[in-house]
């Protein structure tokens, strides 16, 4: 799987700000980062690479942070895919032969301009060379050729094993080569397997920095997930906690913020935040933060300024439960920002002329036409901005809803006085505007509002526009306004805006537990879009060539089906049920002339196979159509371990050049290779593994706060004797860890990598 980042245009400082989150299999080896210069019209050129081996990432357990330089990507070492070989040792009347069995190779990288290769192997001992015939077109060729060369006991040469791609006219391109020790041969004496195709790394490289640098942050987190069973102790521990909590904060969730360090407080706030979230208590767990911030806060004007468990859970919260509100609202104003494309200055020190064109024929605008076009354009878009919130009432979340309903009661019980009137709405929109729409407003690819990123023009009208934003989220305060004077042409917008803001919160936070309850239910029985949106449709006709047509249909994926229909709005024509689906994987470039289409296996009503080819816009829509379908059928019974990543044209695959359909594939299927997206299904007992990890790594500052507060009743040891159970909640936790630890020690039956594999986050 690789996902892309948007281009920057016209730089050789390029800045991304991208974050990515990717579980890959157990058995990766590195993880490359190649920075392209993308061409309109020919194909993208590669100026270097990064590549981070997996003992590199486990040298650094708190993650890989810098800057790296790019190196030359040179074709001799960009290899990929497997062989499949058999070596033996076998007795001679004379003397031991080595024989050396090529079966076939696949996932080989394509090296031609039809998407494939025409692979033969080259195998070397001794000074002696033989080799394959030449598969033509194949990325997954069998050969089932054997070779046999002399043996002398104690002979120190090695076996070299080299893929190639044969070419008519130009030299022949290197595929990879293993080099087997043959004296580890003579003990074994047979030795068969897929083995890995290595590089060819004997060329000197360009002085290191030459092509530039690039300053990446890249973790992997490598964990197991045991069995539900095992985590529900813990589970139990924290959400009775949360349940006190309206009787007041209790002991665990204060200890939890006051042990998480600043650098990983929004992992372990986002962590519980989902857990609970799953639970049906993120209103009460959050509630609960309430209190500890207004508990110790003395002054309105700081309430949930600084980075707090409340503010960062709060945070994670919004773009958990109300990302798709965000899209509804924010959604048509973004996109009209992106097309209109309008030059947008208000500060008189940074308004160029030039870039705006003339207002006549002959006559250029001056400064103040300019800023007074730009303080109109302003005002538009933040008109329609604030006027699509005010109608968005009942479109936000009902547990969105009640969240701002506790979190304006309790502010509005710290502060009562008449001076602090307006306290309670600036809490609800430092959250809601300056934390989650303003964020948004500034960079809205990272809130998947966008695919790419705006240019310098656009992302200037998004800075202004979400200024304005902040001064209205603000409720227009004189020292919001100090700020930046040259913002005065849009204040009479904002004092509307800040009237029509109190209006919308005022109408948001009330909602009745009845209201709450009844839209929570309704929406419970709506199974809601993994995802959607147009995807063009292959289809095979009877047992001749596949046709190359294609057709344009809405597709929708559900946690019970996948859907489609000629547009949004009408009828599904069809649909598959997702109990059916045996693999979502990718087709290889050659099968279409497209690098961008996928194949869905599944069996019809009838039981037999079929297969749905889907063709998608670009490489990051294809990742993401991928992932989601491998994730709400990662529990189906009867998932496919193999595939055909090619198609039956004629009487024979594309891949392989097998002749029988049937055949049960030539590569490997990849269903737990995926990326984390903000839509992704809750994965309860994930939560609570990442959980117990952080709780486990400030086991020991939680220990020596039990000492503390056991001090004085003369409390032992933690654990208790069988059946009982210690009484005070830390002394509980602390037996928690302690059974979760010795439960990992144990690896239990059904336990499984994490989420559900190694997901490797990386942030470029």
């Amino acid at each position: 799987m690789s996902p892309s980042s948007a281009t920057v245009w016209k730089t050789l400082c390029p800045f991304w700000g991208e974050e990515y989150q990717v579980h890959l299999p157990p058995t990766f080896h590195a993880v490359a980062f190649y920075v392209m210069d993308e061409d309109a019209l020919s194909r993208d050129d590669v100026i270097g690479k990064v590549c981070l081996t997996r003992d590199t990432l486990a040298a650094h357990p708190k993650g890989f942070s810098g800057w790296a330089h790019l190196t030359e990507v040179d074709p001799d070492e960009e290899v990929q895919g497997e062989i499949h070989l058999r070596l033996e040792v076998v007795p001679g009347p004379r003397a031991h032969r080595l024989r050396c069995s090529v079966l076939e190779a696949r996932d080989l990288a394509p090296k031609d301009r039809n998407g494939a290769s025409d692979p033969f192997v080259r195998v070397r001992y001794n000074g002696r060379t033989q080799e394959t015939s030449i598969v033509k077109k194949s990325c997954y060729p069998r050969w089932n050729e054997m070779f046999e060369f002399e043996l002398e006991e104690g002979a120190m040469e090695a076996l070299c094993v080299e893929a190639w791609d044969w070419d008519l006219v130009s030299r022949n391109d290197f595929l990879g080569k293993v080099v087997f020790n043959v004296q580890r041969l003579w003990a074994t004496q047979q030795e068969e397997g897929w083995f890995r195709l290595q590089p060819d790394q004997s060329k000197s490289r360009r002085g290191e920095g030459s092509l530039g640098s690039l300053q990446l942050e890249v973790r992997l987190r490598d964990e197991t997930v045991l069995p539900s069973g095992c985590y529900q102790p813990l589970v139990r521990l924290l959400c009775c906690e949360v349940k006190l909590g309206t009787q007041g904060p209790g002991q665990l969730i204060p200890l939890i913020e006051e042990t998480t360090s600043t650098e990983c407080r929004q992992d372990v706030a986002t962590n519980l935040l989902k857990l609970f979230l799953g639970q049906g208590l993120a209103k009460d767990f959050l509630d609960l933060l309430f209190q500890l911030e207004l508990g110790r806060t003395s002054e309105a004007n700081t309430l949930f300024r600084s980075n707090s468990l409340a503010s960062k859970s709060m945070e994670s919260f919004l773009k958990v439960a109300g990302m798709r509100y965000l899209h509804g609202v924010l959604g048509p104003i973004i996109d009209r920002v992106f097309e209109e494309k309008k030059y947008v200055e208000l500060d008189p020190s940074k308004v160029e002329v030039k870039d705006v064109g003339c207002s006549g024929l002959h006559r250029p605008q001056t400064e103040a036409e300019v800023l007074e076009q730009s303080a109109q354009t302003l005002r538009t878009h933040l008109g329609a901005l604030l006027s699509a919130l005010s109608r968005s009432v009942r479109a936000c979340p009902a547990v969105v809803r009640a969240t701002f309903r506790q979190l304006f009661r309790r502010v509005r019980e710290r502060f009562p006085s008449a001076q602090h009137e307006n306290v309670p709405f600036i809490a609800v929109t430092s959250f809601l505007c300056l934390r989650f729409f303003s964020p948004a407003i500034m960079a809205p690819k990272l809130f998947h509002l966008r695919e790419r990123h705006a240019d310098a023009r656009t992302s200037r009208t998004l800075l202004l526009l979400a200024k304005a934003v902040q001064n209205v989220g603000n409720l227009d305060t004189p020292a919001s306004r100090a700020k930046e004077a040259w913002m005065e042409p849009l204040q009479p917008t904002v004092r509307q805006g800040v009237a029509q803001l109190k209006d919308f919160i005022t109408k948001l936070v009330d909602i009745e537990e009845k209201e709450e309850l009844d839209l929570q239910r309704a929406l419970s029985l709506q199974a809601p879009p993994v995802k959607e949106g147009p995807l063009f449709i292959h289809r095979t006709k009877g047992k001749g060539p596949l046709m190359s047509s294609f057709k344009k249909l809405h597709f929708s994926l559900t946690t019970e089906a996948l859907s489609f229909a000629k547009t949004p709005s009408s009828k599904k024509s069809a649909f598959i049920k997702l109990a059916n689906i045996r693999a979502a994987e990718k087709v290889e470039e050659k099968s279409f002339g497209s690098s961008h289409v996928m194949q869905v296996i599944y069996e019809d009503d009838a039981g037999k196979p079929q297969t749905m080819y889907l063709q998608c816009k670009c490489v990051n829509e294809l990742n993401q159509w991928l992932s989601a379908l491998r994730k709400v059928c990662i529990s189906n019974p009867g998932l496919l371990g193999s595939y055909h990543p090619g198609v039956f044209r004629g009487d024979k695959w594309s891949c392989c050049h097998q002749k029988d359909k049937s055949d049960l594939g030539c590569d490997k299927t990849r269903s737990r290779v995926t990326l984390q997206e903000w839509n992704d299904p809750l994965d309860h007992d994930l939560e609570a593994q990442l959980i117990y990890r952080h709780l486990l790594g400030v086991e020991a500052a939680l220990r020596e706060k039990h000492r503390e507060l056991s001090a004085g009743t003369g409390a032992g040891s933690v654990r208790t004797g069988p059946g009982e159970a210690p009484e005070d909640p830390l002394a509980q936790l602390l037996q928690v860890l302690q059974d979760l630890q010795e439960a990992h020690s144990s690896s239990p039956a059904g336990s499984r990598p994490l989420g559900p594999n190694r997901p490797l986050a990386l942030q470029t």
